[in-house]
């Protein structure tokens, strides 16, 4: 090793640890400062190491606040948005049933009764159709459901008929049968259109100037109770509304009034406001 002089007494105090002097020989001992170097460079290893994990963990905690702020940020958008959804809903549902809200559409079914109802003048204001043909009996309807019921897509139907069944004879089971038909079929058909089946209207074949009793002929009252009874019956059965016209129209002796009607059989006009009375109260 070369030799040093030191012109001050200390000066081999501010060297290095790497010229670290060996006083027994007065020379720097080699073999020392070779270790001193070789710690020193792993210190350095280390120290340069533990920078890199500390940048690590540094950038890895970086993207958790990161992480951390965008997951609350999220969850915050989520509530707001449930807010204001949950405020909005009740206007969409509004709206949806006010677009597919379908107009009330009442139709009257049966024979001449219905077909004479003038029902423009007593339901002004409703949307009413006339699908009353005269002559109409049970099967002239059964045979004709499209054109008669379906093709008006009603939400209340009014059902009169059978009156006109006892021309030809038919059974009272043959028109209670018919009827029952009908019903069944319109349920099955239109099941959201409510049915509102009204009793046959009572005649008058008594001797009174005013009655045509060829027009009433065949037609007994004591065989229209008995169908209406059976009718009555039905309609509870079937969850239905029945309307006893009969009871409203007849007199004491279980005739139809003779000022309700024209001959016996149709109606006056006196007859038509007391059914629109009382069809009214399933109108309101």
């Amino acid at each position: 090793m070369k030799n040093l002089n030191f012109e001050k007494e200390n000066d081999y105090l501010n060297l290095t640890m790497q010229q670290k002097f060996n006083f027994d020989s007065n020379t720097f001992d080699e073999e020392n400062t070779k270790a001193y170097k070789k710690n020193s460079n792993a210190r350095k290893k280390e120290n340069q190491r533990m920078r890199e994990l500390i940048k690590i963990k540094e950038k890895y905690k970086k993207k958790y606040y990161i992480s951390l702020i965008l997951v609350l940020i999220l969850i915050l958008a989520v509530i707001v948005v449930s807010v204001l959804f949950m405020y909005r809903k009740p206007k969409i549902e509004e709206k949806i049933v006010e677009k597919y809200k379908v107009p009330e559409n009442i139709l009257f079914l049966g024979d001449s009764i219905t077909e004479c109802y003038d029902l423009d003048k007593y339901y002004d204001g409703f949307n009413i159709v006339n699908s009353g043909i005269s002559g109409n009996k049970t099967y002239d309807i059964l045979n004709n459901m499209k054109e008669r019921v379906y093709k008006y897509n009603p939400s209340k139907i009014f059902i009169l008929i059978g009156t006109n069944d006892f021309l030809e004879n038919k059974t009272n089971e043959e028109i209670i049968n018919n009827i029952k038909k009908i019903i069944n079929e319109i349920s099955k058909n239109r099941p959201e259109s409510k049915i509102y089946l009204e009793s046959i209207y009572p005649v008058n074949n008594t001797d009174d100037e005013k009655v045509n009793h060829s027009v009433v002929k065949n037609r007994k009252n004591e065989d229209i109770k008995k169908i209406n009874k059976q009718l009555k019956k039905f309609s509870e059965k079937k969850k239905i509304v029945y309307i006893d016209m009969y009871s409203l129209l007849e007199d004491k002796d279980g005739n139809l009034k003779i000022n309700y009607t024209k001959e016996g059989l149709h109606m006056s006009d006196e007859g038509y406001d007391v059914i629109t009375k009382k069809i009214k109260e399933y109108l309101k």
